[in-house]
């Protein structure tokens, strides 16, 4: 495979976001698609659940309208939850085009329809998925189709390091292209291109227990920072309520989709404890789901709760779960006859990179798709399976939006080359994993699922030690993955400390003991405005 230094547009994620607007776009684009590690090995080839979209006849776009603005305890974009539902439809049937083969049930009149579960938050079942692996199915459907088109380069084992922009004084700042550290031989290069996608994913590995993959640590997020993006509602980190608890799966999600089948959570005696926190008991936002949770087994003095299906029939267990019924029988956890023990993990970033309906930017030429953005659809909390549907939507709005710039814009300068002269190799790092698991510990102590002013100040103290430390080894030693991992981290850690220290009011899923009522004077953004800040 020949990578070339200039494209039309490039892509850096090849998750469900990046690979949709990569294949919306190629027919009339020369494309690079760009993965940290493998094209498989971001959240949505993990993700179990599905895809929300109002399919059932008893079903209607304004209640799953009405379902995610509750979710989203009034600081959702109306405008972006109408956008991103009513255009769910289609986007299930591009994705259908595409040769993604959801469950399907057998009608009474013999024919068969797409099966439609149920997650927490929603009021009909409007979930449609592939059995228990939906992003697996999705993730290697779109990975196939763009690896046979001739427009697409998908290159593996590239991690970006930072993006070029163009900031002559008598123009706006616009992208030019972006450095790329080959994770394999530790070479740099640059790339230029007319646009830039990002489509990076979560932050969620910033913290200890994460149910998501070691990719997710936030590198969209710090290299729009970088770059003078603006950054909104970070405080907003949510915690999946049901993360396996076992010392050989540290990162295992149970999907929400066992709770909507009728799964309970019970305590070590087998007493059940939801009703107390919401009237919808199992079935209440994940927010509500996580701390209830995280409240009982700190009262009791226990490591982790349990979700109990064993009351369903074994075979509709094997069936409709056949992942986790195979993941858990390997722990020596029958699931049909023994209950599952479970933890939150954080799961979802739900702020991230501003951007307006049409998924652009502050900066002219990039956008961003994805978890890694922040349209406002999800407000204060997401709503399950709400994720991979604003992929989908947000891809198609943006290839249109640069479909109909392309034609117009011509290549930028060529960007300047990485000068690494000055560098040396590393000496010790040990130093890097050390700063690694300090962050994520202390994240996890002091801005985790129930804050404090006094947490949120000993995190950031302990977050400037940690910069220096980091800008320091960064500006004397060659780059690698590892480094640059933790040097996105740390600005994501720094951007939801500062978020979470300017919210005083607990809503979603940023509660805090020193303001524990919701304040409704509040604006809906959350926003950090950068002053283009080079750490």
């Amino acid at each position: 495979m020949t990578v070339k230094h200039k494209y039309d547009v490039l892509v850096i994620g090849s998750g469900g976001a990046g690979l949709s607007v990569a294949l919306r776009l190629a027919d009339q684009a020369k494309i690079l698609v760009l993965s940290k590690v493998s094209l498989s090995s971001g959240s949505t080839y993990h993700a179990q659940g599905g895809i929300s979209a109002v399919l059932d006849a008893n079903d209607s776009i304004e209640s799953h309208i009405k379902d995610t603005l509750t979710a989203g305890a009034g600081l959702c974009d109306v405008d972006a939850v109408m956008v991103t539902v009513s255009n769910a439809k289609k986007n299930i049937e591009w994705l259908k085009d595409q040769g993604v083969r959801f469950t399907e049930e057998q009608l009474e009149d013999g024919t068969k329809s797409l099966h439609l579960n149920r997650e927490g938050g929603h009021s009909h079942r409007r979930i449609v998925h592939t059995a228990d692996t939906t992003g697996k199915s999705v993730s290697q459907t779109l990975i196939d189709k763009a690896t046979a088109h001739e427009n697409i380069t998908l290159l593996e084992n590239h991690n970006a390091i930072d993006l070029i922009i163009n900031r002559q004084k008598q123009s706006e700042p616009r992208i030019q292209g972006a450095y790329l550290l080959n994770t394999v031989n530790n070479k740099v290069k640059s790339i230029t291109a007319k646009i830039v996608v990002l489509a990076t994913g979560g932050a969620s590995k910033v913290y200890l227990y994460s149910t998501n993959p070691d990719v997710s640590t936030g590198d969209g997020i710090a290299l729009a920072w970088r770059a003078g993006c603006q950054i909104s509602n970070m405080e907003f980190m949510q915690f999946h309520p049901t993360c396996l608890y076992h010392p050989e799966e540290r990162s295992f999600l149970i999907s929400e989709a066992v709770r909507g089948e009728g799964a309970k959570l019970i305590l070590p005696d087998g007493t059940r404890f939801m009703e107390k926190y919401h009237p919808q008991q199992e079935l209440a936002p994940r927010d509500i789901v996580a701390r209830a949770i995280d409240h009982e087994i700190k009262k009791h003095g226990i490591d982790c709760v349990y979700l109990d299906i064993s009351h369903q029939p074994a075979d509709f267990i094997k069936q409709h779960f056949p992942n986790i019924y195979q993941r858990c029988l390997a722990l020596d956890i029958d699931i049909t006859q023994q209950p599952i023990p479970v933890v939150p993990a954080a799961h979802y970033t739900c702020g991230g990179v501003v951007t307006n309906l049409q998924a652009q930017t502050n900066i002219t030429g990039l956008y961003a798709i994805g978890e890694v953005a922040c349209t406002g659809l999800h407000g204060a909390n997401r709503m399950a399976s709400n994720s991979l549907l604003e992929c989908l939507v947000f891809a198609e709005i943006a290839a249109n939006n640069i479909s109909e710039q392309l034609p117009s814009l011509t290549y930028p300068d060529p960007a300047p080359a990485w000068d690494n002269s000055l560098v040396s190799e590393p000496d010790e790092e040990v130093v890097v994993a050390h700063n690694w698991d300090e962050l994520r510990q202390f994240m996890w102590d002091y801005v985790g699922i129930v804050r404090t002013n006094k947490r949120l100040s000993r995190a950031m103290h302990r977050l400037e030690i940690l910069k220096q430390e980091i800008a320091e080894y960064y500006a004397n030693f060659h780059v690698t993955s590892d480094l640059l991992e933790l040097r996105n981290l740390v600005i994501v850690a720094e951007l939801i400390i500062r978020c979470a220290q300017q919210r005083k009011e607990s809503r979603g899923l940023h509660y805090t003991k020193d303001y524990p009522e919701t304040d409704n004077t509040t604006p809906p953004k959350n926003t950090l405005l950068n002053p283009v800040t080079k750490y």
